[in-house]
């Protein structure tokens, strides 16, 4: 396999779109109470009290995105915090030539951050893109961290999530080296069977390393 160097190029895959997304708080949201529900059920705020949540609630933007929109943009200073509330995100990374590595998928009661580099000061090394039509709950990161230093439990199970999910990614990295075909899709439909007829086919070939078509051949051949 030929490396590729990834890192902090900003290339023209990563280019902002130009279409608005829509964009809400939660109190004047339609659905506001169907978001409601859907934050108490969100991996990290599900530990919040009704006081922690109304203290954030003001502070979230309910963003609907539609497939391929940018909710953040590789090598950018300016980071947000997301929790999924519908569809799917993808963290991915490209170089100047577009080629692309999904890091991981992001679905229903999911989050997505970029808080490791801004934490350190550097720029982000990944995108945050929709892979389908989604819908999010948004706020600046700086603000995010400042609500929960104000609330010590919640810094410390959203610190403990974020390295779970670095130790997940190098995992994952480890099988594309180690695994054959079938063995990276079996990884695949045992860790996340819920995904895998959710995510365009091409999008979870890309994450596997193989392609569209070698995947169907798999599928077809029943061997996945």
């Amino acid at each position: 396999m030929t490396a590729v160097n990834f890192q902090h190029n900003y290339c023209t895959l990563c280019r902002p779109r130009h279409r608005i997304a829509t964009m809400s708080s939660v109190e004047n949201h339609p659905e506001r109470n169907v978001i409601r529900v859907q934050l108490t059920q969100n991996v990290v705020l599900s530990e919040l009290t009704l006081s922690e949540r109304l203290e954030l609630e003001p502070l979230l933007t309910v963003v609907d995105c539609q497939k391929g929109d940018f909710l953040l943009h590789q090598g950018v200073h300016d980071m947000e915090q997301y929790f999924v509330l519908d569809g799917i995100l993808k963290r991915v990374v490209a170089n100047q030539q577009a080629k692309e590595m999904i890091l991981r998928f992001a679905d229903e009661r999911d989050m997505e951050t970029s808080y490791a580099a801004w934490r350190l000061g550097t720029p982000t090394p990944y995108s945050i893109v929709s892979v389908t039509k989604a819908r999010v709950a948004k706020l600046p990161l700086p603000k995010w961290v400042a609500f929960m230093e104000e609330h010590p439990a919640i810094k410390k199970s959203f610190e403990y999530y974020v390295m779970r999910l670095m130790s997940e990614i190098m995992a994952h990295t480890i099988t594309l080296h180690m695994l054959d075909a079938p063995g990276r899709v079996q990884r695949f439909l045992r860790k996340h069977p819920e995904l895998f007829d959710r995510i365009p086919k091409k999008e979870l070939a890309s994450y596997l390393n193989l392609s569209a078509e070698t995947l169907s051949r798999l599928k077809q051949s029943g061997k996945i």
